[in-house]
Order: structure tokens, then sequence, then C-alpha cells
């Protein structure tokens, strides 16, 4: 529905016919798109999106601001400690929030802070993202 690969699929064709003059091979693709979407729209199906660990790296001042952005991130707070004037926050943030953080974790900490990024699974997108998603893939 998004324009993303989707696994574990079977499909099966029940009926068909062939007409000499409208049987092209672009007809027969145009139908199967047309008939895939529509049933992918009725079965409802889950849009899974990688799930990233994130460990931030700032001076201790700057922690509410780390933890204010993972949020609107839709990161998931782990954890938070102290490792002398450091502080370490730890999130789950999907993929694609971290995409531009380089960036602004370099303006919001001067520079001052650090992250790494490690793969911790799949998550199903909330309905509101998925909404959004496919309402920018109708344009």
């Amino acid at each position: 529905m998004v324009g993303h690969q989707a696994t574990d699929i079977v499909i099966e064709l029940y009926d068909g016919k062939y007409h000499p003059v409208d049987s092209k091979d672009i007809a027969f693709q145009m139908a199967g798109k047309q008939a895939i979407r529509q049933a992918f729209t009725q079965a409802k199906p889950l849009l899974m999106e990688p799930l990233y660990k994130v460990e931030v790296v700032v001076p201790e001042q700057m922690v509410g601001d780390v933890m204010g952005d993972m949020n609107t991130r839709r990161g998931r707070i782990l954890d938070m400690e102290n490792r002398g004037r450091r502080a370490v926050v730890t999130a789950l943030v999907p993929l694609k929030e971290m995409l531009s953080y380089a960036p602004d974790l370099r303006s919001m900490s001067g520079g001052k802070g650090s992250y790494t990024m490690e793969f911790d699974g799949y998550e199903t997108v909330p309905p509101h993202v998925y909404k959004a998603l496919v309402k920018d893939l109708a344009k």
C-alpha cells in the first residue's frame, strides 16, 4: 500500500479468459496490480518498520533536550544514566526518525554529543503514521 516490499504472500488465480484482441501482457499486469491493491486494502495489512536501540552521550546539562528530542522522534526512553559529567540516554527509535539525527544532535549539543545505533527488531507502524504514508503515496 505504501510502495514497499510485501513478504509471505500467496496469490492464486481462479478464473480468467483470453481474448485475441484485448489480452495483451500489459492488460494482465494492470489487472493484477489492481487486484492486489484491492486485496491489500481489504486485508488490512500491517506495515512494519525497523527499530533501533540508540545510545546518545551528551554533557549532562543537555539531557533534557535529548530526551525531548527522542520523544518527538517517536522514541521510547529505556534508560538514562550519568557517567561523570556526561549523560547517556538509551532509547528505541524507528529508523525513519533517525535519518537526520547527526546534524540535529550536532546543532543541539554544539558538537559535544555523540550517538550509536544498533538494530533491535521490527515494530508495527502506528495507525496515524500509516495513514500519513498512504496519503502521501496517493499524491
